[in-house]
């Protein structure tokens, strides 16, 4: 079956992987080093905090000493993520033992932010401007109705109820990966990856098109940085506030635009002014993936005869549900379908796994049946296992198959041949048959020739 291609790195892998310069140009912003000390695993974020006023460098063994025992793994894995984000510098020095430094961008603009505080480039707006600002369930109602009509999009732009306002530019950003497309005339078809995306949740969703929406800055004339800096600086303003969308430049205004798509903000217009509402998808964005991942309710029951009944009245919810189950029928409030063979070889196709297929319906199990071991019946996803591993049982190897030869002595000499070079698969010595990898037709042929010679 086809590996995992999705990895949802979350936004301070993004960081670690620029180059030096540019990590040392974002620690000129304090926010930003603020942001990395909340992303740092527990025991980086006490080193940080304990080497934080000590000028100079510091021996790796007298780190070590504030490690018990049992916490060595633990240490390794804080001091490697302090060095992959440059906020410590090894020195290894023939006959010395390793020391580490501090980045001084980074310490003398943290140590300021700890003492005085950081003051954000803008400031909520007063309420007696900004007038009939949604509530905070109203955001994110609305972050959640952003989302599904991106990734109903993405499934197929005429499952979307109303059409998405994004770009074919920018759409084009968010699905590489996800889609392909042979020619203009052809509608685009979800990838493997595509199909592994609808499955993730929605943080991990978040994670991956904000990674690509990084990466591929450059092509529309930002800089990483920069771009980077601006995120995680919103990441630092309060949900539901408005703030003035006269505070940012012209390249944060078009940023701001790509983002209410997603439903990362909301944008609104007064009769003189306009300003933009930070959800929480955005402010999230500085906190490591593992701690944004909280539990969300879910709305998936399965039952032991494979019944499938989704509490929801999400089209999107209906169309993932489709993806590995047949839809029998919909209800207002109920979605009902069934788990079957032939669905799930439809879906095993596509690329998705047995495996990602049982941690959707987990983690989206409804909560009369979230609390109970195992969340989805043990026979079920036995049984999808197998269903997979059905696939599995037959191995297609590209190969020649090789007869009529000349005489016996040349047949054996074939067939030791082949078995040198690990590339006979099967031989049948009574009518002088034998069938060889491809990958050594080359040699093979040149050894027959010299045979015929």
């Amino acid at each position: 079956m086809p590996q995992v291609k999705i990895v949802a790195r979350n936004f301070m892998d993004m960081v670690a992987s620029l180059p030096a310069m540019k990590l040392d140009k974002l620690y000129e912003n304090s926010f930003i080093c603020e942001a990395i000390l909340r992303s740092l695993p527990p025991l980086a974020k006490k080193y940080v905090l304990q080497l934080l006023y000590i000028d100079g460098p510091v021996v790796a063994s007298w780190l070590e000493e504030w490690v018990l025992a049992d916490g060595v793994s633990k240490h390794r894995v804080a001091i490697d993520r302090l060095i992959q984000l440059r906020v410590l510098t090894e020195n290894l020095e023939r006959k010395k033992e390793a020391t580490y430094r501090f980045n001084p961008t980074f310490q003398r603009n943290l140590q300021n932010h700890i003492a005085q505080g950081g003051i954000l480039p803008r400031e909520p707006m007063p309420s007696n401007i900004t007038v009939r600002l949604p509530s905070l369930e109203d955001l994110d109602a609305y972050a959640v109705e952003q989302w599904e009509f991106f990734l109903l999009h993405l499934i197929s732009s005429t499952e979307a109820e109303k059409s998405t306002n994004i770009s074919s530019s920018m759409m084009k950003v968010f699905q590489r990966g996800l889609l392909s497309q042979k020619d203009d005339k052809e509608p685009p078809r979800l990838t493997e990856s595509g199909f592994q995306f609808l499955l993730m949740d929605t943080n991990a969703q978040l994670w991956y098109i904000v990674r690509e929406y990084i990466s591929n800055c450059e092509e529309r004339g930002l800089d990483t940085a920069d771009l980077i800096s601006f995120l995680l600086e919103l990441s630092f303003h309060v949900t539901g506030e408005a703030y003035n969308s006269n505070t940012l430049t012209d390249v944060q205004r078009n940023i701001i635009k790509d983002l209410a798509d997603l439903g990362l903000v909301k944008l609104q217009q007064g009769r003189k002014e306009s300003w933009f509402i930070p959800t929480k998808l955005v402010t999230n964005l500085s906190i490591s993936l593992a701690d944004s991942s909280s539990r969300k309710q879910g709305f998936v029951v399965v039952e032991t005869n494979f019944r499938v009944y989704a509490y929801s009245q999400s089209k999107l919810h209906c169309e993932i549900l489709r993806l590995f189950s047949r839809i029998e029928y919909q209800l207002p409030n109920l979605i009902v379908g069934a788990i079957n063979k032939e669905s799930l070889y439809k879906a095993f196709q596509n690329g998705i796994a047995a495996e990602q297929i049982i941690l959707f319906l987990q983690q989206n199990a409804h909560p009369r049946v979230a609390e109970r071991i195992p969340s989805v019946p043990e026979n079920v996803t036995d049984q999808m296992r197998l269903w997979e591993s059905d696939l599995n049982r037959v191995e297609m190897t590209p190969a020649h198959l090789y007869d009529e030869f000349p005489s016996r002595d040349v047949f054996d000499s074939a067939c030791d041949f082949a078995r040198e070079y690990g590339g006979l698969l099967w031989e049948n010595s009574k009518k002088m048959r034998i069938v060889v990898k491809a990958e050594i037709f080359t040699q093979m042929k040149e050894f027959l020739r010299s045979h015929k010679q």
